[in-house]
């Protein structure tokens, strides 16, 4: 595995991740949503699975979560952008893993509490990831990804908010939204993504990295509450 150091500023790695959703065959129909509505919020970071920027994204993320604390019924997203690296699809798994264990850990630390109407144990159909006591779905994104819709410029992870998720499927829309992506990606691809699941169906950890794995995989984080309880 090798890094190495991103020279685009925040303007040019924005615009860079806003032409990757822009393009016309980029078949995630939420996030282009967003970004047309300016619903996308953005953070520069350097290497991702490094603790030290589990500080500055811990922060941005709770920012993000006061800005939209009733994000209504148009996606939202934020995006974490990192350096990029030259990794594949196992190792970007484990750096997403890595990143996001630090930050959970730094959230505990800091004397909050996983958003009580989730899951923190990987392994439930009712677990979301949370920090900054909001509930997240995280989805990976990186240039080596076998799905073309996860292939970005450089390494992201992209937070969405898991109460507006519910209560788009509450209304219907998140189903009409879903079977829309899904149709485009078959476009683009000629297959669905296989780990991909109805919401709620299954444990999302299994989607994070976009990885083609099944349920029997076992998920690298382990809660800190869990493990205190």
């Amino acid at each position: 595995m090798s890094h190495r150091t991103c020279t685009n500023s925040t303007p040019i790695a924005q615009a860079e991740f806003t032409a990757f959703v822009s393009d016309k065959e980029f078949p995630c129909v939420g996030a282009k949503s967003a970004l047309n509505r300016d619903r996308i919020r953005f953070g520069r970071f350097g290497t991702l699975g490094s603790c030290s920027e589990s500080s500055r994204l811990l922060q941005s993320l709770k920012a993000f979560s006061r800005e939209f604390a009733q994000p209504g019924d148009v996606p939202v997203s934020f995006v974490a952008m990192f350096d990029p690296m030259d990794v594949d699809e196992v190792e970007f798994e484990n750096l997403l893993w890595q990143q996001l264990q630090s930050a959970h850990e730094l959230d505990v630390e800091q004397g909050c509490a996983w958003n009580e109407s989730v899951s923190s144990d990987p392994a439930r159909k009712d677990f979301s990831f949370s920090l900054g006591g909001r509930a997240y779905f995280v989805v990976g994104l990186h240039p080596a990804a076998s799905r073309l819709a996860r292939r970005a410029p450089f390494p992201c992870l992209v937070f969405n908010f898991h109460d507006q998720f519910e209560s788009l499927k509450a209304t219907g829309k998140y189903q009409s939204m879903q079977t829309a992506i899904r149709a485009r990606d078959i476009a683009l691809q000629g297959t669905v993504n296989p780990v991909l699941a109805r919401f709620g169906e299954a444990s999302e950890a299994l989607q994070y990295s976009g990885r083609a794995i099944d349920s029997r995989w076992a998920c690298p984080f382990h809660s800190r509450e869990l493990e205190n309880a």
